[in-house]
């Protein structure tokens, strides 16, 4: 059993057995121009994106929906959810960006003001600033509190769910809240509501997200199946993209300080980080000459791997070296927190004037 609110680093081979996710290599060589996320096997798992080629192949209208949970900071390992919008968004998908207050609310205890105050100058303010464009007329924003035909639509949805089912699917106990107890089915809604008709009608839709969260995919899956014939749901698709490790070696979590790089650090702060993180080093310079390092174990690879090196070229030149014992591991910490420092000398400025736009685009100053 998968829980969606745990901080537990997942066996992705193991779910791609059990829950019968597939390998998203399967369908890369049918993706143009696919991104370093793809490319590099950071995005690893699927379920029926083969949809969502076709329709970007076709130029026909597709949606993307991922949600936001206001509970705490942004670190480094979310822009990864970013990075594939901005990809979707020049892919001409449409874009739906749920405001995830509710659950915030029923999982993490996070009050609704506050929750709002967090999407604005931590989620929205960052995914700005990293460069997703909120003034194309294709994305929509909402807080899942405020949006009527999301609530409709799960209390409809509800009907045709048990609570021996959420138990299975969930774990939930006799001590879950009821409002916990419900949410999924919101979030259920989150997913389904861009394929009713005043929203366009059925359409594919994918959904990105981390492994963690394929309960609610197998969830809504089951559902639009079951409100086939009602709305002509079409079963949402997905991918699965692997975490990027904490600075400990543990997952990277807003919730555990010392494991993340938040998108609010200084450039200083964030530079200093990536110099303390744990590397893929052998005890000694020696053995590290003779052995080679371990940049599969790397956080400081993965960083580079993940966000910081866009040539191919140049990040193999830096694993190989690593592997031949040519570089050390003082050097590469160097190098990946120069890169990070610059990243983040420009995100800084970025999000300066974000912060403005971000409060516009929930109507409140």
């Amino acid at each position: 059993m998968i829980d969606p609110w745990s901080s537990v680093i997942l066996d992705y081979e193991k779910l791609i057995e059990q829950f019968g996710i597939k390998p998203f290599s399967d369908l890369l060589d049918d993706v143009d121009n696919p991104p370093i996320l793809m490319k590099r096997g950071i995005i690893f798992g699927q379920r029926d994106y083969g949809r969502i080629i076709k329709a970007m192949r076709e130029k026909s209208r597709f949606a993307v929906v991922t949600g936001m949970m206001p509970s705490g900071k942004m670190h480094i390992g979310h822009k990864m959810i970013v990075d594939q919008l901005i990809w979707y968004q020049k892919q001409g998908a449409d874009i739906y960006i749920p405001i995830a207050d509710m659950e915030s609310y029923s999982a993490r205890g996070i009050e609704f003001e506050e929750s709002r105050k967090l999407a604005i100058t931590e989620y929205l303010t960052n995914y700005i600033a990293l460069g997703l464009d909120f003034k194309k007329k294709n994305i929509h924003t909402y807080l899942q509190s405020e949006n009527k035909a999301v609530q409709d639509l799960a209390y409809i949805l509800g009907r045709k769910v048990n609570l021996n089912e959420m138990k299975s699917i969930y774990g939930f106990s006799g001590s879950t809240n009821i409002s916990h107890l419900y949410v999924p089915l919101v979030q259920v809604a989150d997913i389904l509501h861009p394929q009713l008709e005043e929203f366009g009608g059925p359409k594919p839709t994918v959904v990105p997200v981390g492994p963690d969260q394929d309960p609610h995919i197998r969830l809504t899956r089951d559902i639009a199946e079951r409100f086939k014939n009602k709305y002509k749901f079409i079963a949402p698709s997905s991918t699965y993209h692997r975490f990027i490790t904490g600075l400990t070696g543990d997952k990277m979590s807003s919730s555990k300080p010392k494991t993340a790089i938040f998108l609010s650090d200084s450039p200083e702060m964030a530079e200093k980080k990536v110099k303390s993180a744990k590397t893929g080093g052998r005890e000694s310079l020696e053995d590290q000459r003779q052995l080679g390092g371990i940049p599969e174990d790397c956080v400081v690879y993965e960083m580079l791997l993940y966000h910081l090196v866009s040539s191919d070229a140049e990040l193999k030149e830096i694993y190989h070296d690593c592997k031949q014992g040519t570089i050390m591991c003082g050097e590469c910490k160097n190098i990946a927190s120069g890169m990070m420092r610059k990243f983040f000398q420009k995100l800084s400025k970025k999000r300066i004037i974000a912060e403005d736009d971000a409060r516009k685009i929930l109507n409140r100053n």
